[in-house]
């Protein structure tokens, strides 16, 4: 069998949270009835007019900035012919020829290595209608219908370079793109509602080629997972075709989560089949140094300068610090939670065991999360104090998800305050080791486990209150002196 190496480049859609779309004054909502935000000129009526948004470009210049892109002083649009239903004009108004940004670049860090990953451009364009299929998918169906709300909804293209060498990489690149358009605030990033997806291209090559395999496309993936097993099987696809003498064929597939395959739609079109030419009923875009100058001073703390100040001022480890970072909202629950306690480091243990389990559990954001990030510190606090122990906060955190109350209160009122008294430990020690013998031989005899067994028993005595640190000191003084 030939080993293989992988080559993926992904093209990123991002939609751009403006209130209006590209080209007109309809409304860019989500969610709306089919086709009520529509207007002769998302529609394609002859003689309606395009007027640019400007704030899509501020967007996209932000964005590209963040990404370490070269801007460009002067881009244009063009018109990019092709029919399909989705596509009122029967032609998409993009960049092509002179795009906004050239360059730039992010780093992504798996299994403990970074690597970066190049941009090759970003381009603005208006995003296409919305088929909406009779059956479970395209392949499936017998019908579909058209919904052009979405339909000029202005988006940023980010093209990569094929720099990524598995799925792993590739989501991470995903991933970390979802930070930036999120800290940016040009893009929300919720693949689940398509205002980010992206098309993945894949080939393989024997390793130590130079030389690039052929490659396929796969369109529209929309979920981290999705874009991880898609590419896994493709690249497992293309190697059984070249084991089998065949021939990879430069095509557009499309991906069906349910059966987890892909499907061929199509041969793959060329630059010359979209019969490019400059968009005439709008304007050059003309970007002077001011502007970018502006544009960088209004950019906010973004994702990889976040992590290195967690790491260098609240002393997390990369790894914990990069899974802080990675969500906007996140990292700022964690920043004002850790402004209640010195502990930094423990609000980042909650926040990436108990808090993310609820909400994984729930299915809802940190936004959503019930506990505010005052609290959660204030509570990390009562654990360093010693009023709390790490079981009774547990008991604690759970009423704090029910009524949010302070967790001192919620101490008092539930009684749970943990016992730190020396007098009071000692007498609960020296009964629960008189009535526990052989215990106190094998740990004279040197068998430690059984202090384990002991401490157990004094917990349950205090019903979980006692101090479990003081515990086992005051155990071994009184058998071992």
């Amino acid at each position: 069998m030939t080993e293989y190496t992988t080559v993926i480049g992904l093209e990123v859609h991002a939609e751009l949270k403006t209130k209006t779309k590209a080209f007109c004054s309809c409304s860019t909502a989500f969610g709306s009835e089919p086709n009520t935000h529509v207007c002769p000129v998302c529609l394609g009526m002859p003689g309606a007019l395009p007027v640019m948004n400007k704030q899509m470009v501020e967007f996209a210049l932000r964005f590209a900035l963040a990404v370490n892109c070269d801007i460009q002083h002067y881009s244009k649009f063009d018109r990019k012919n092709y029919y399909y239903p989705d596509l009122a004009k029967a032609y998409q108004i993009s960049q092509f020829y002179q795009p906004i940004a050239l360059g730039g670049h992010v780093d992504v860090n798996v299994n403990g290595e970074t690597k970066r990953i190049g941009i090759t451009r970003i381009h603005m364009e208006e995003d296409a209608g919305k088929l909406v299929h009779s059956g479970a998918t395209i392949s499936t169906s017998d019908s579909s219908a058209v919904d052009y709300n979405r339909a000029g909804v202005p988006l940023i293209e980010i093209v990569s370079e094929p720099d990524m060498r598995s799925a792993a990489e590739a989501r991470a690149y995903m991933e970390k793109l979802r930070s930036y358009l999120q800290y940016t605030e040009v893009c929300d990033g919720k693949m689940e509602e398509g205002s980010m997806r992206c098309d993945a291209n894949i080939s393989i090559m024997p390793v130590g080629s130079k030389e690039y395999g052929t490659r396929a496309e796969i369109k529209n993936l929309n979920s981290f997972k999705a874009l991880e097993r898609a590419i896994e099987y493709e690249v497992q696809r293309q190697k059984e075709i070249l084991e089998d003498g065949g021939h990879v064929v430069q095509e557009t597939r499309t991906w069906d989560d349910a059966q987890g395959m892909t499907f061929s739609m199509r041969s793959k079109e060329e630059a010359h089949d979209y019969r490019y030419f400059p968009e005439p009923d709008l304007a050059p875009i003309i970007i002077d140094d001011a502007w970018i100058e502006k544009a960088k001073s209004e950019l906010p703390e973004l994702p990889d300068a976040k992590k290195d100040r967690l790491m260098k001022e609240k002393g997390l480890d990369e790894y914990n610090a990069e899974l802080i970072v990675s969500d906007k909202k996140f990292a700022a629950y964690f920043d004002e939670a850790a402004k209640s306690t010195e502990d930094a480091k423990s609000v980042a243990n909650w926040m990436l065991g108990d808090v993310s389990a609820y909400l994984n559990a729930n299915s809802v954001t940190i936004g959503e999360f019930p506990v505010s990030p005052t609290h959660l510190g204030e509570m990390v606090n009562l654990i360093n104090k010693g009023v709390l122990s790490s079981k009774l906060a547990k008991k604690v955190f759970a009423e704090m998800l029910k009524t949010d109350k302070a967790p001192a209160a919620l101490v008092k009122e539930l009684g749970l305050e943990q016992v730190s008294d020396a007098g009071a430990i000692q007498a609960m020690v020296d009964e629960v080791l008189a009535a526990n013998p052989q215990s106190v031989a094998d740990i004279k005899a040197g068998k430690d486990k059984a202090i384990g067994f002991l401490v157990g028993q004094i917990m349950k005595k205090s019903r979980g209150k006692a101090n479990p640190g003081m515990v086992n000191q005051m155990i071994k003084k009184s058998i071992l002196g």
